[in-house]
């Protein structure tokens, strides 16, 4: 940056309109710069990270997000009692919202963002394409109502979202008014604006984008590009810059489509030019008119911090001279609370660990090769249904791209999550695989191999360890918390021989597995496993299979172990020996896969119904979820309403099972 032109206007203190990751990422380069900061939160959020690191903090009275991070009403309020001067957006909630950065400039403050007017043109998808056709940016588009099986398939998408709400493939003409108006439902639901889209659904493109900075003098930064093809559900999970395989051409080609973009709207600020590049045909996608959840990968190779460039272009400082190139390689995985073989469901619960050793800084770039870690989450974080699933991101940078997946995938393997089920084994799976360590990816392709991507590294073999070892911990733990521990030798028993058994189930597996092991003259041996018990403590276990030692590490909260091994971290249950009858729900019962709101009811007590029928529409992490009937028959009862808050194992209906419609036999 040069000298400060005479319109500058110095940011002292930024509120930050948003939580979790983002708030904390921008809080770290505020704390850097010398900008005081202040945090918002609902009442979930009471005792977030991002609450305790910034200077000054102000509660939203509320739980929900439409009570709470998008009531901008509130969020200028909290910034002129807290004696902000400006208003960071984040990503997400209000980011996108041209009506908050009116509000915010009329209320005397810096918008740290594009223009209103600039959000209104980018932030409507249908209006976006008009824009970038009429200045020569290659656009995708189908008109629904003449759509005909030579389209096929088709991408419903919501005008005024992202993150993969409101989106609906179609393959059938006969689906496409059914997917428009669950689209329009999704997207009114996470938006406000039930306006979609189709467009044809290109299964083997390539999803790439560039990162802009343009600041209020006419100057424009293309800060290189960002693959993001491997996603779920339309959301992005790794991310690379720069986007491999891209000849120079075609490389080109999407700069100047970003510059174009930039240049018909009078962008100024951070933004990302999506496009699809298919072959070597690139379609412009959709402008984001804020900073990126992949916005890491971007500063790991140039060396910026794209938060501070933003403020700077906020207060009207000029960029000055060429942008860095590019330079080594940044890949980012994105660690969700999430079971992807269970559809995908959220999962909640309190984070006992997150620990990624191999860390080198957070919220920063690491200095050389390393690991960057950013997150929203700390031990007894809790995780909810309400927010977004994503817990962190971890990115590894190095010289070149096969240095760069190295280091990531030994970051991850060292990486332990104890209190919720993630996605970890997903993304070593995932950087596994052949044509993604080639680099030959597309936006399908996580979709297509999620089965052999998701399979737990944990087999049955080393699960049968990983459970001898929490039995064989577990035993020893009980007898150092047991009052006569001193007058009897460890694992001590009566009958030496007699065996014992414990039983755990494994957490999002419906599996149970019992250890056997018994006491023979004060030490804990294996039985009938071909395991040896070398050491047995507490808290570590090492045990001996075909000549090889492996060290186990227990940690226990409750009813729970938390067991991480050489083959990654398992979260065990201790099963009780007896059941407790109240626990058992009838046949035929509808049960809630995980904690939710229930957002439609399909059907009433007494209905007929056949085997997948919708019953109940249930909302988590802003994600829709169905629960149909298992078989034809009769709701025999409902036991909830539109609007109610369930646990995961509710029972939301009850569906008695009939051979043949009206009850006959």
């Amino acid at each position: 940056m040069s000298a400060e032109p005479d319109d500058t206007r110095e940011i002292t203190r930024v509120l930050v309109a948003n939580r979790g990751e983002i708030a904390r990422r921008v809080i770290a380069t505020c704390r850097r710069l010398g900008i005081q900061t202040v945090a918002v939160f609902s009442d979930p959020d009471a005792h977030a990270p991002h609450v305790a690191e910034a200077d000054a903090a102000v509660r939203l009275p509320g739980s929900a997000a439409a009570e709470t991070y998008l009531r901008g009403d509130l969020l200028v309020d909290a910034a002129r009692r807290s004696g902000a001067d400006a208003v960071h957006p984040g990503y997400g909630f209000l980011s996108e919202d041209a009506g908050f950065a009116r509000a915010v400039v009329a209320a005397g403050l810096t918008w740290v963002g594009p223009r209103a007017d600039t959000i209104d043109q980018m932030g409507s998808k249908v209006r976006a394409k008009e824009l970038m056709a009429a200045a020569g940016v290659p656009v995708l588009a189908v008109d629904p109502v003449h759509a005909g099986p030579d389209d096929l398939p088709l991408l419903v998408k919501a005008s005024a979202g992202g993150g993969g709400r409101g989106m609906r493939v179609v393959r059938a003409a006969g689906d496409l008014d059914a997917a428009l108006a669950e689209a329009a439902s999704e997207a009114r639901s996470a938006f406000g604006d039930g306006t979609v889209f189709v467009e044809p659904y290109l299964e083997t493109a390539r999803h790439v984008e560039v990162q802009v900075v343009c600041d209020e003098h006419g100057t424009c930064w293309v800060l290189g590009d960002r693959d993001c093809s491997l996603q779920r559900r339309h959301q992005k999970v790794i991310e690379e810059a720069p986007a491999p395989g891209v000849p120079a051409e075609l490389r080109e080609r999407l700069h100047a489509a970003a510059r174009a973009a930039c240049a018909a709207v009078g962008y100024v600020g951070a933004g990302t030019v999506e496009m699809l590049v298919d072959g070597d045909d690139l379609f412009f996608l959709e402008m984001n008119t804020r900073l990126q959840v992949e916005h890491p990968v971007t500063e790991c190779v140039t060396g910026l911090d794209l938060v501070a460039l933003q403020l700077a272009v906020a207060e009207g400082r000029p960029l000055v001279g060429e942008p860095p190139e590019p330079s080594g390689h940044a890949i980012e995985v994105r660690l969700y609370a999430e079971d992807p073989t269970d559809g995908w469901s959220p999962r909640t619960g309190t984070v006992r660990r997150l620990d990624v050793p191999a860390a080198r800084t957070a919220f920063d770039v690491p200095p050389g090769a390393g690991v960057r870690v950013d997150s929203g989450v700390v031990p007894g974080t809790r995780v909810g249904v309400r927010y977004d699933a994503m817990l962190a991101k971890v990115v590894a940078t190095a010289p070149d791209r096969a240095s760069a997946l190295r280091l990531l995938v030994g970051a991850l393997r060292d990486t332990r999550v104890h209190g919720v089920l993630t996605n970890l084994d997903l993304l070593l799976g995932a950087l596994a695989d052949p044509d993604v360590r080639a680099g030959r990816v597309h936006t399908g392709l996580l979709e297509e191999r999620l089965d052999a991507w998701a399979a737990p590294r944990v087999d049955a073999r080393v699960l049968d360890d990983v459970v001898l070892a929490a039995a064989l911990g577990d035993a020893v733990a009980a007898h150092e918390a047991s009052p006569v521990q001193r007058r009897v030798p460890a694992a001590f028993r009566n009958v030496p021989s007699q065996p014992r058994s414990r039983g755990y189930a494994v957490a999002g597996r419906d599996t149970v597995v019992t250890a056997r092991y018994a006491d023979v003259r004060g030490r804990l041996e294996p039985v009938g496993t071909g395991t040896v018990a070398v050491h047995v403590a507490a808290h570590e276990v090492r045990l001996e299979r075909d000549g090889v030692q492996h060290v186990y590490r227990l940690a226990r909260s409750g009813d729970e172990v938390d067991v991480d091994g050489p083959h990654g971290g398992v979260t065990l249950r201790r099963v009780p020996r007896f059941e407790d009858p109240a626990e058992q729900v009838a046949d035929g019962s509808l049960v809630s896969p995980m904690p939710a709101a229930v957002v439609a009811v399909e059907v009433a007590a007494g209905d007929e119904v056949t085997r997948g029928q919708v019953v109940v529409v249930l909302e988590a992490m802003k994600m829709q979820h169905t629960v149909a009937a298992p078989h034809d028959g009769v709701v025999a009862s409902l036991t909830v309403a539109v609007g109610d808050q369930v646990e995961s194992g509710a029972v939301l209906a009850v569906v008695d099972e009939q051979s043949t419609p009206g009850g006959a036999e």
